[in-house]
């Protein structure tokens, strides 16, 4: 690529990324493509083939090339013994050789890319059985595809290993949360975006979540402290853990005897999110360049080469070094410089247009925003430590968007004469206050179909200049669905078979977020008893004033009041049963009109509630 440098970014004549991308490529998978056992394709990375040539006018020169980069795709090797597939989804799945098999780390986002992952690797290196699998943390891309390299029957005694809290994070994340952060997700990632010069070219971590089976194998090993060693298949590897990072329960660790060095997610080649579009718990910036600081110390010359399960990896250890220490700088001086402006009392908006990093770091290909943002980074600390309140008393009781957007059209002199201000402002280039406007006027007329052509446009025109990935996904989304021209759903993902790895009270934590409390606060007391044969355990069930709780127990204990109803059955039942299939065969005592009563409050979370419409 041609383009120039722009706002501080690195020359484009440097091809190290490229290089190092390309390096150790064995084989790639042919055609790109992956299909579930119905014959619906799941993944395509062929349709990204229109990356080869120049940028268009219609992408940012910087996430055009980290796109071309993301888009490569096969099986590599990193050093002797471990090999990554790249280019089956979002993220990458490594491999590593063991004495009998292969240890895994990090399956993909869906059992069906992870399967032909595997099966490209096999292709090329023979039939090695899994006799090991490592999850580095809690986000979906990096533990949805379990059944696929570990079906039910390969699965028993394969040691699978995380960090500690890994189980709870992921639940809350894709379960609790999931309907929401998926709605949402769906404009981050750009799922329903054509893959087109035009459209999405992908999202600067890498190019689109596959569409299978997310699955999930709970873990069976739990890494608890930076400094524990475990043996896996002759394979003796030093964990590092990183809570608080990239995910709430994250860890990298040193495959000592290859010398190579796991960073997870917490070192890639872009800054990365403090808060993601998507949805999240804000992270901890401060701990995160914390953890890559101790990294360099705790790691020390144990390695040559470090990989991540996104991007491509850094060989050379000064490079490691050099890498790990810019990044650290990364989000120090993200933390620090937001704090500061902060208790100089700007708000969260005002540093985001003030903040920039100095120029050592703008200048590093790896330290771009082409997944998270200055911008929304910044506004994510001041988040963290200050809340959605900004401390204006205007902004502590404000209407909501769609009387509010009614006032400001009103103010404004009617519909047509805000449509025609922000034609003004856009076509002065000022595409920022024109969104502004055109989104007032779209809910307070949402059936202004002239308004919502013209705010189509202008996202389009923030997308095609978007550096940031999820930015441009965000724009050209909501660009489509104002045009009515968003088919099929935001995440085509199955999440259905995260579901068998949950706990039984992770199973009530679900059902309980999904009470209709205003309609069950008028239901007097209800009680139901499940006693969990398989776990020995009684789970009782209480529905007051809206609120559904829940408490184990031990099985010999019955406490006060008595139950309305006992159910006696096993995890699989009980299942079976939260997915609609009915009592049959399950032990029951008491009411039985007591579950239909309880069923009858459970909601079903509206997976396509709309948001750039009222």
């Amino acid at each position: 690529m041609d383009a120039p440098p722009q706002d501080g970014s690195p020359p484009f004549e440097d091809r190290t990324d490229f290089e190092n991308a390309d390096r150790g490529f064995v084989a790639a998978l042919v055609p790109g493509v992956v299909t579930a056992e119905d014959g619906r394709v799941v993944w395509d990375g062929d349709a990204y083939g229109f990356l080869d040539g120049d940028c268009p006018d219609t992408a940012h020169p910087g996430l055009w090339r980290q796109s071309r980069l993301c888009a490569r795709q096969g099986l590599y090797e990193v050093t002797e013994g471990v090999y990554q597939v790249r280019g089956l989804g979002l993220s990458h799945m490594t491999v590593v050789e063991g004495h009998d098999g292969i240890v895994v780390v990090d399956p993909l986002v869906s059992a069906e890319c992870a399967a032909a992952a595997l099966a490209l690797y096999r292709r090329h290196r023979g039939e090695r059985p899994v006799t090991g699998l490592i999850y580095t943390h809690s986000h979906v891309d990096h533990f949805g595809g379990a059944r696929g390299v570990l079906p039910g029957d390969a699965e028993s005694g394969v040691p699978v290993l995380a960090p500690v809290g890994f189980l709870e994070h992921a639940v809350s994340e894709n379960v609790f949360a999931g309907p929401a952060i998926a709605r949402r997700a769906g404009f981050m990632h750009g799922t329903r975006l054509p893959k087109a010069p035009d459209g999405q070219i992908g999202t600067g971590l890498g190019p689109a979540l596959s569409s299978g089976t997310v699955t999930l194998l709970p873990p069976t090993v739990d890494i608890t402290h930076s400094g524990q060693t475990e043996t896996l298949d002759g394979v003796r590897i030093l964990f590092q853990l990183t809570p608080g990072t990239e995910a709430p329960a994250e860890m990298n660790f040193l495959l000592t005897d290859q010398r190579a060095l796991c960073l997870a997610e917490n070192v890639t080649h872009t800054l990365h999110n403090i808060l993601t579009l998507r949805g999240a718990p804000v992270r901890d910036a401060r701990v995160w360049s914390r953890h890559l600081d101790e990294a360099i110390d705790f790691f020390a010359e144990g390695y040559d080469v470090a990989f991540a399960s996104h991007h491509w990896p850094t060989w050379g250890h000064e490079n490691v070094v050099r890498l790990l220490t810019e990044q650290r700088d990364l989000y120090a001086y993200l933390h620090d410089q937001t704090l500061r402006l902060l208790n100089s009392g700007l708000t969260g908006p005002e540093i985001a247009e003030e903040l920039r990093l100095p120029p050592a770091l703008e200048g590093a290909w790896h330290t771009r925003g082409y997944y998270g943002s200055l911008s929304h980074n910044a506004k994510g600390v001041y988040q963290r430590y200050l809340g959605w309140y900004d401390g204006n008393p205007a902004h502590l009781w404000e209407h909501p968007p769609v009387p509010l957007a009614q006032r400001y059209v009103e103010v404004a002199g009617g519909p047509e004469a805000t449509l025609e201000a922000a034609r003004r402002y856009a076509a002065e280039g000022d595409l920022r206050f024109a969104a502004t406007l055109l989104n007032h006027l779209v809910f307070a007329a949402p059936d202004h179909e002239a308004a919502k052509e013209a705010l189509a446009d202008v996202y389009r025109r923030l997308g095609h200049g978007a550096e940031n990935g999820p930015w441009r996904n965000i724009y050209l989304t909501a660009a489509q669905e104002l045009l009515g021209k968003a088919d099929g759903p935001a995440v085509a993902t199955d999440a259905s078979g995260m579901t068998s790895a949950l706990t039984v009270g992770m199973l009530l934590d679900s059902l309980a977020v999904r009470i209709d409390g205003p309609r069950a606060a008028r239901e007097p007391r209800l009680i139901i008893d499940l006693v969990v044969i398989d776990e020995q355990r009684r789970h009782r069930i209480n529905l007051e004033h809206g609120a559904l709780t829940h408490r184990s127990l031990p099985l010999h204990r019955t406490p006060r009041p008595h139950a309305g109803l006992t159910l006696t059955l096993t995890r699989p039942e009980l299942l079976g049963l939260l997915m609609g299939k009915g009592l049959a065969g399950i032990e029951t005592e008491g009411d039985r009109g007591l579950l239909k009563r309880l069923f009858s409050y459970v909601t079903r979370p509206d997976r396509e509630f709309p948001v750039v419409t009222p």
